[in-house]
């Protein structure tokens, strides 16, 4: 049974009265073909108009959509082989991050991203999205890897943030996140972020300094989310529209401000109605992007890289 977001319920109505239309022709022998063509075209206008005119709030809703693709969905359907690599090497795995050696068209990237759970069991397992110190100092292991092997990076942004347990905080989140940044300001191999879902906050910046970071059309990026913001502004969550308004978490919002270099395309209507149509975008997006950063010498590469994310915030008066 498909999930459906309010804004959605309307195209499923249409829908399901287009299958019921075409059954009852299949059954009845009685040729629909001409009012099937015209309630598609109704169905895709209607699609089109709705998805171009999402609030902020509604596009926060579609990055969370329970059926969109997550980073081991992305892995399957863009490599033709990829080998999951485990543990901090100082506490233990953190199933809330994964990452390995994957081969796309090819050429060896080594991919990291967070990984949310379908179902109440995977959820528990992968905590929700949300690394603890662990899976940052795993991520840095990954990378760190990459670079001594000369193969490029992937990340995958989807998270709700950083776990904020004492236990997390105990064994040094922040401290993980920033060496996180300021290792990877220096990496020497190209690093292409993608933010596929959310982008909450110190636990999606911990991967997401890169040559590049790209957010596909439906994602969010913000350094709060917008029902903690509510809580914080109005103590409630019932203000959390509101929030997300003012927050200008979009990856239309992220580009305007300079603060992302590109918006990735989904398929019409979000990325949770078709996985392969999403992953292969994505796919050609990284090995674009990839060619472009391979010209330029590493050198090069890290001081342009220093130099976005320094300009960012920067107000001339």
């Amino acid at each position: 049974m498909r999930t459906l977001l309010d804004f959605e319920k309307p195209i499923a109505e249409l829908e399901a009265k287009l299958a019921e239309m075409k059954k009852l022709a299949i059954d009845n022998n009685v040729d629909v073909s001409a009012a099937a063509t015209q309630l598609e075209a109704s169905i895709e206008q209607l699609k089109k108009e709705t998805f171009s005119n999402l609030t902020r709030w509604q596009r926060v809703q579609l990055s969370r959509h329970p059926e969109r693709p997550y980073t081991l969905d992305y892995i399957e359907l863009m490599c033709d082989e990829f080998i999951e690599i485990f543990g901090d090497r100082t506490v233990a795995d953190d199933k809330a991050m994964v990452g390995g050696l994957g081969t796309i068209a090819g050429q060896t990237f080594m991919i990291i991203g967070q990984q949310k759970g379908r179902n109440t069991k995977q959820r528990q397992l992968r905590n929700f999205g949300m690394p603890n110190p662990e899976g940052y100092r795993k991520a840095l292991r990954l990378m760190k890897m990459a670079e001594k092997f000369n193969k490029p990076i992937i990340t995958l942004i989807d998270t709700p943030g950083a776990f904020p347990g004492l236990e997390a905080e105990e064994r040094g989140q922040g401290e993980a996140i920033a060496r996180n940044i300021r290792d990877m300001f220096m990496l020497k191999v190209p690093v292409i972020c993608i933010i596929i879902g959310e982008g909450a906050s110190g636990g999606a910046l911990g991967i997401a300094i890169g040559d590049r970071v790209l957010m596909l059309e439906n994602a969010w990026y913000s350094v709060i989310s917008p029902e903690n913001c509510s809580t914080i502004l109005w103590r409630t969550w019932n203000f959390k529209e509101q929030a997300a308004e003012a927050l200008k978490l979009t990856a239309e919002d992220m580009m305007t401000n300079q603060l992302v270099d590109g918006i990735i395309p989904e398929p019409l209507g979000g990325a949770h109605l078709n996985h392969a149509a999403a992953a292969e975008t994505v796919k050609q997006v990284i090995l674009d992007t990839f060619q472009e950063l391979n010209q330029i010498p590493a050198e090069e590469r890290i001081n342009q890289r220093i130099d976005k994310f320094a300009a960012m915030g920067v107000v001339e008066e």
